[in-house]
């Protein structure tokens, strides 16, 4: 059963971040820096559980921890967004310098306010909520949920409906496909893929405070999300932009992340290779799907390519 909780969990972060993820690169936008935004996302999460009185109402904590952390997310996307957007810059670079920035930044911010509380003794880079994330638990018939999984559900069914039934949808896959074609009937590229880098931003803020928060009750920050990002992509990659696809390819790369944190519930997993096996399962795997799987991806044409409205 605990293996079939992990999985969920870890499913809806790969879920939630790979969509984030799709909408930016169906705009146009290649968003390498999701690592970043998890962890941005996830310090402004962590922060407002940790300041959050354990007065506060189920219903206010569970709304400010996820609003504050879209919030950061979609403001640390901003510095992607406008790099590639308004100064063309290469979005390799831009998304892997995020990356550095985002877990550096963090880890300062964190020391710094430890630092000052503790009068410089020891000071660390870990923030704890104690038993403030219990408010996010619910059971149905003795099996224990997380509130996060409803919200990945509805967003999955929302980035459907959204991308493929609305004006909005269509139009940010035009962007990404052929940018001057949809420049050329009125529609606004930039803007369009300024809208697909932050709504990246918002699924992966959200996405870094569900992984630092369903199963911890502290986060150290030096580890940023050790690589959730990254595995996101491979997901999103694996599912080839698409949602349904994308979600089936999370639960997937999900079990092997949850039997990585489970394996010793097991004996005949104990037993059966090193500890270190386990954690490497994830990561593995993803390399070993998308070397076989990559060559029948099928990426939207124009990402990665600056958008000009004077070339046709």
């Amino acid at each position: 059963m605990i293996l079939i909780q992990y999985t969920l969990i870890y499913a809806s972060v790969l879920i939630l971040v790979a969509l984030g993820g799709m909408f930016s690169e169906r705009s146009g936008v290649i968003n390498l820096g999701l690592e970043g935004v998890m962890v941005f996302g996830a310090l402004g999460g962590a922060f407002t559980m940790y300041f959050l009185p354990l007065t506060t109402s189920p219903f206010v904590m569970i709304f400010l921890t996820i609003f504050i952390s879209c919030l950061f997310g979609m403001i640390f996307s901003m510095f992607l967004a406008i790099a590639a957007i308004n100064f063309k810059a290469d979005q390799t670079l831009v998304g892997t310098a995020m990356n550095m920035l985002a877990t550096a930044a963090a880890t300062v911010i964190v020391k710094s306010y430890n630092s000052g509380i503790s009068q410089g003794k020891n000071p660390s880079a870990i923030i704890s909520y104690l038993s403030k994330n219990d408010m996010f638990f619910f059971k149905v018939g003795g099996v224990e949920f997380n509130i996060y999984m409803i919200i990945t559900v509805v967003a999955l069914v929302v980035a459907y409906i959204v991308l493929y039934k609305t004006q909005f949808g269509l139009r940010l896959m035009a962007c990404g496909e052929h940018p001057q074609a949809a420049g050329s009937v009125g529609i606004n590229v930039y803007k369009m893929r300024a809208a697909g880098v932050l709504i990246s931003g918002f699924c992966g803020g959200l996405g870094g405070i569900i992984y630092i928060s369903a199963v911890n009750s502290q986060w150290d920050f030096i580890y940023g999300v050790a690589g959730a990002g990254f595995l996101a992509l491979a997901v999103m990659i694996f599912g080839q932009w698409k949602p349904v696809r994308i979600a089936l390819a999370a639960l997937f790369f999900g079990i092997f992340r949850a039997i990585a944190d489970t394996y010793t519930g097991f004996d005949f997993l104990v037993n059966l290779v090193p500890g270190e096996i386990y954690k490497m399962f994830p990561y593995i795997i993803s390399l070993i799907v998308l070397a076989l799987t990559s060559g029948k991806s099928r990426a939207p044409k124009a990402e990665g390519i600056p958008y000009d409205r004077s070339m046709r």
